[in-house]
């Protein structure tokens, strides 16, 4: 059992820090709801630390030590980190699952930018599916293709994310959309950094995106009817609220430069009454063959690992290469 103090930490963190999820998460049975607020609570702060401090390879650093310590049963002796501790103790938490998370989070730490969308996919991969894979733990689904549709959740989310902050990004440097694209519209990163501008060519850039979160979010839906009954409302309610975002960029004219698309709390409540209704109707329904479909490529390690009962590590040689480029780098920064 999580510790009560720690667990009401938890929830507070996500209260003021994921008011989606938070609002979500009353849907989950209480055998899920505790465990998976810990779990995002330790994610969104891991996140937090990366992406809102100066010293971005330093945090990452720190992360990894705080995830070895939890997995050793010693964690640092904070609410969010003894509860994640205990999550992994109870639930068998795969390791190469956080470790794909911390891996993401040291992508953003480098700045990297993203090819193709392939490689989006795989960073998407890595700070969102590497989540739903852990929501599927926490749930007791060990099952490969409702995995694999997890997967396809997270990446929409994540790319309905990027969709939004285009500007917000640019502004900060940080450019996500796949390069190819920006080179085919004519638009190099560090034009779109130098002066974020709502052009035609970026607003049909943001569509194609959504496009894109669109297919995976209807591919997704295949693997809810694969969950537990009662698990169902919180996963429809994260999927309806996250892709809810869509439209009101779609309002815009696609400017996600200029504005930021935001949905509000009455929207949000009658996406959980939708999401009550579609739970239901999932039990009279057959199970759609989408639920079969391959998983992403770029997501196939999450699913292999999340499908395993043992917390073995599989990856530990990449994660070593990501963390000592990643030293180096701080170090080179730092004159040493």
């Amino acid at each position: 059992m999580i510790d009560s103090d720690d667990m009401e930490h938890c929830r507070e963190a996500i209260r003021q820090g994921s008011r989606s999820f938070h609002m979500a998460s009353h849907l989950l049975p209480a055998r899920v709801r505790d465990p998976a607020l810990a779990l995002y609570a330790f994610c969104r702060l891991a996140d937090d630390a990366v992406d809102l401090g100066q010293d971005k390879a330093g945090a990452v650093l720190r992360l990894r030590d705080r995830l070895d310590r939890a997995y050793r049963g010693v964690p640092r002796n904070a609410p969010a980190d003894r509860a994640f501790a205990t999550v992994v103790e109870t639930h068998g938490m795969p390791r190469d699952l956080p470790e794909a998370l911390l891996e993401g989070l040291a992508w953003d730490a480098e700045c990297r930018r993203y090819d193709t969308l392939s490689d989006l996919h795989g960073y998407c991969a890595r700070v969102a599916s590497a989540v739903g894979a852990m929501m599927c733990v926490l749930m007791g689904v060990r099952d490969a293709d409702a995995l694999a549709r997890a997967c396809d959740l997270g990446v929409a989310m994540q790319l309905t994310n990027i969709a939004r902050d285009v500007g917000e990004d640019a502004r900060e440097g940080r450019v996500y959309l796949p390069l190819d694209w920006l080179d085919a519209a004519g638009i190099t990163p560090e034009a779109l950094c130098a002066a974020p501008a709502a052009t035609p060519e970026i607003r049909a850039i943001v569509r194609k995106l959504l496009d894109q979160a669109d297919r995976l979010y209807t591919r997704s839906e295949a693997g809810i009817a694969a969950l537990p009954l009662a698990a169902r409302p919180g996963i429809f309610a994260a999927r309806h609220i996250y892709a809810g975002i869509g439209p009101a960029i779609r309002r815009s004219g696609f400017d996600s430069v200029t504005r930021r698309a935001r949905t509000n709390g009455a929207g949000k409540v009658g996406w959980l009454g939708l999401a009550l209704l579609r739970s239901g109707l999932t039990c009279a329904l057959p199970r759609s063959a989408v639920l079969y479909a391959r998983p992403l490529p770029e997501t196939q390690f999450l699913v292999t690992a999340a499908a395993r009962s043992e917390t073995r590590r599989e990856r530990a040689d990449t994660l070593v290469d990501v963390f000592a480029e990643l030293r180096r780098q701080d170090i080179a920064r730092a004159g040493v």
